[in-house]
């Protein structure tokens, strides 16, 4: 498999840091290719502005018609360029950082407003009465895996259904439905590790191979079963799920999981 790794925490020598070489480590000692982009390392751009979209850009600016100008004829600027092909030549997409207010970097979501540009990731397919475009599930990243590597600071029972932060499912449900499903990506169930602010060689131990366990199991773990958007699930236009749809029960985010497939 090609592997892309986007990971993002300014401590190389970090938590973050040693799941990424573990990955790159063992992804390649079994064969597979792997490529990252440390965002930090990098010092990448995380803000959208006039720069990216070289001779497509307009006063004043508007960045979906600049972006997807930009895009066709290839003035997009480079570094937003290479991060589409790493993307293309993928087939796994790892993202790799630290849950920071409940979200990830501002760094990685910048990562995403630069590099997701019109008519790449979103604004893809033919908008009518039968589809509002190639997206959720559908999409220019179709064909893919995709999954979420995230350290967190408190307790799994604070990220629980009951607890005071919310589940986690529902925090990464704008990453792994909003982000990665959205753009067609199959996206496989999160890699989680709870208590990470004082982690003992024990606990890193225990992290580093139930990771290596995930990793290299990326091929036959089922992806969670998100509803494709033109699948006939949804009404059109106002893409509301069809009543009967829902199970007794679901509510929310949970709404939009298929527990049939």
């Amino acid at each position: 498999m090609k592997v892309f790794i986007v990971h993002a925490h300014p401590e190389r020598d970090s938590l973050n840091g040693s799941l990424t070489d573990i990955a790159r480590s063992t992804l390649t000692a079994a064969g597979h290719e792997v490529r990252v982009s440390d965002l930090y390392a990098m010092n990448w751009k995380p803000t959208v502005d006039a720069d990216d979209f070289g001779s497509a850009a307009t006063h004043p600016l508007h960045t979906e018609r600049n972006s997807r100008a930009a895009y066709r004829t290839g003035t997009l600027a480079a570094d937003i360029r290479a991060e589409q092909d790493k993307l293309r030549w993928a087939e796994v997409v790892i993202l790799q950082f630290p849950l920071w207010w409940y979200s990830m970097p501002a760094i990685m979501k910048g990562w995403v407003d630069r590099v997701f540009t019109a008519g790449f990731g979103y604004g893809v397919g033919e908008h009518d009465e039968h589809r509002y475009g190639d997206r959720y599930g559908e999409g220019t990243l179709a064909g893919r895996r995709a999954l979420v590597s995230v350290t967190i600071g408190g307790k799994e029972s604070h990220y629980s259904d009951r607890g005071i932060n919310g589940p986690i499912e529902d925090l990464l449900f704008p990453i792994q439905h909003g982000i990665l499903y959205f753009t067609g990506m199959e996206v496989l169930p999160p890699f989680t590790l709870y208590g990470m602010n004082h982690v003992s060689p024990e606990d890193f131990s225990d992290a580093a191979k139930a990771w290596e366990q995930r990793l290299l199991a990326l091929a036959d773990t089922d992806p969670i079963p998100y509803r494709t958007q033109n699948g006939g699930d949804y009404e059109m236009p106002s893409l509301r799920l069809r009543a009967g749809r829902e199970v007794m029960g679901d509510k929310g985010f949970g709404l939009h999981r298929d527990i049939i497939r």
